[in-house]
């Protein structure tokens, strides 16, 4: 029976930027983005945009986000990401218009492939699309779409695509009814 070996794990062909652009980013990631410090939001978008970010207007991000490459960013209109969240993006990671994204909650781009010897890197994107809203402390795993108008529930596990105006909750995320927005 063949186990894990991780000497022959290798994820050379994975390039997500220069040592000297990552480097800049975890500095400047570090004194503007992921921090407590009460910095306007002007600035926190200029630097996110300064490293390759798409961002649109009306941004709100809350303290200490961790985003590990802006340059694999896009954020819509009128998005708000919470205090802690984690954008673990190895690869896009897109972000509808009237999103939110509650504290606390992570967005991994990344796996391992269990199966092989090798636990071979695996990377997929995420999309937020239109006015989802992932609920705080919730998980999203790679290859996930979270349809328009869609929610995770505070504290969920996130391994399929939402449709749209669906409601799901639980570990893993199942479907509990539909979304109806009024006035």
């Amino acid at each position: 029976m063949k186990k894990v070996d991780l000497t022959k794990f290798d994820n050379s062909w994975y390039k997500p930027g220069s040592l000297l652009k990552r480097v800049s980013w975890f500095v400047f990631g570090r004194m503007f983005i992921n921090t407590y410090m009460p910095l306007p939001m002007k600035l926190k978008i200029f630097v996110l945009r300064s490293f390759g970010a798409k961002v649109g207007n009306g941004l709100v991000i809350k303290p200490k986000v961790n985003i590990k490459y802006p340059w694999f960013l896009e954020i819509g209109q009128q998005v708000w990401i919470g205090e802690k969240v984690w954008i673990d993006n190895f690869c896009m990671v897109r972000i509808g218009d009237n999103a939110c994204i509650s504290q606390d909650a992570l967005l991994l781009t990344g796996n391992h492939n269990y199966k092989r010897e090798t636990f071979d890197l695996i990377i997929d994107e995420i999309v937020l699309e239109e006015g989802a809203w992932i609920g705080a402390k919730s998980l999203v795993t790679q290859g996930v779409t979270a349809g328009a108008h869609s929610v995770l529930a505070a504290g969920s596990v996130l391994s399929k695509s939402m449709g749209a105006n669906e409601i799901w909750r639980g570990n893993p995320a199942s479907f509990v009814r539909n979304r109806i927005i009024t006035e």
